[in-house]
């Protein structure tokens, strides 16, 4: 198994390894492009351990029991070797010592320094270094010399493929996709247009019909109308006739009773008969009592001829 670790700038290397004294692909490379082919061969040879699958065998019986017996005399001898650090000779002590990478004072207090500087009044003020985080966990690396795993250019080819055959697909797609984007973009302007004009034929259609439901109402109403004034010109009609049958002889009647009842008379002879005839009556009246008055006077002066 191969470890390999990921620096800042996202490239696959092996992290230089100083416990076991071997060296970087820095102090290995001799130039850039040596570089930059160090870094291509073990980014494809990390994507071929990682994509290649692991060949899973299930042991035979006597392979099983070999391996239970190792197991089992591992187990006896770790039980009979004692667990811990041996005790020092005579004459000497265990002393603790650090053996990370850096290494760190051990102190009860903390040192405390004071320190000054006198900068210039004028001076720009320098520019904020950049922060770096304080190293965490451990490197860990191995060495992989020439010709151990494979042969770069016998098992980089099938790789090479399959990433250019990828590549090449996924260009194929991309046009097929750009054509099939055109092609609906195509078919989505002649659906718009078939859509616009559908829908201004529906408009225009509306439209007559509006117009002509319109001008069926409107002479359903002038039609109504007429029916209204012809009925109600028959009844005028008809009321005519039937007025005119019953005054036929509705008006000699009434003129007659008219006539009876005094309402039509001679100027003349109403003013004879209201005016002159009553003052004659009264003078004749007045002339007849004056003559019988002068007879009874008459009557008393003269003397009776009986006696």
């Amino acid at each position: 198994m191969v470890w390999v670790e990921r620096d800042p700038k996202d490239h696959l290397v092996p992290p230089p390894c100083h416990e076991q004294g071997h060296l970087s692909l820095v102090q290995i490379a001799q130039s850039p492009t040596q570089m930059r082919y160090f870094y291509e061969v073990y980014s494809i040879l990390w994507v071929f351990l990682v994509f290649t699958p692991a060949q899973s065998t299930e042991p035979s019986i006597p392979e099983v029991k070999r391996q239970r017996r190792t197991q089992k005399a591992r187990r006896l001898k770790q039980e009979q070797i004692p667990t811990g650090t041996p005790e020092p000779v005579e004459g000497r002590e265990h002393v603790y010592v650090q053996t990370e990478l850096y290494l760190e004072e051990i102190s009860d207090r903390v040192i405390e320094v004071d320190g000054e500087c006198q900068t210039d009044e004028f001076l720009d003020r320098p520019p904020t270094p950049l922060f770096i985080p304080a190293k965490t966990g451990k490197d860990v690396a191995t060495q992989i010399e020439e010709g151990e795993l494979f042969d770069f250019d016998i098992e980089v080819k099938p790789i090479l493929e399959v990433l250019v055959g990828k590549t090449v697909e996924q260009a194929l797609l991309e046009v097929m996709e750009e054509e099939e984007l055109v092609q609906l973009w195509s078919h989505q302007r002649a659906f718009a247009e078939l859509r616009n004009a559908e829908f201004a034929e529906l408009q225009r259609l509306e439209e007559q019909d509006r117009r002509i439901r319109e001008e069926k109402e409107r002479r359903r109403l002038e039609h109504l109308e007429k029916l209204r004034k012809q009925k109600e010109t028959a009844e005028k009609i008809a009321a005519r006739a039937f007025a005119q049958r019953y005054l036929a002889d509705l008006i000699p009647s009434v003129f007659n009773n008219l006539h009876e009842s005094g309402f039509f008379y001679d100027p003349v002879e109403r003013d004879i008969e209201t005016e002159f005839l009553p003052w004659l009556m009264s003078e004749v009246e007045e002339t007849l009592q004056k003559k019988v008055l002068g007879r009874m006077m008459l009557d008393c002066k003269l003397p009776n001829p009986r006696m």
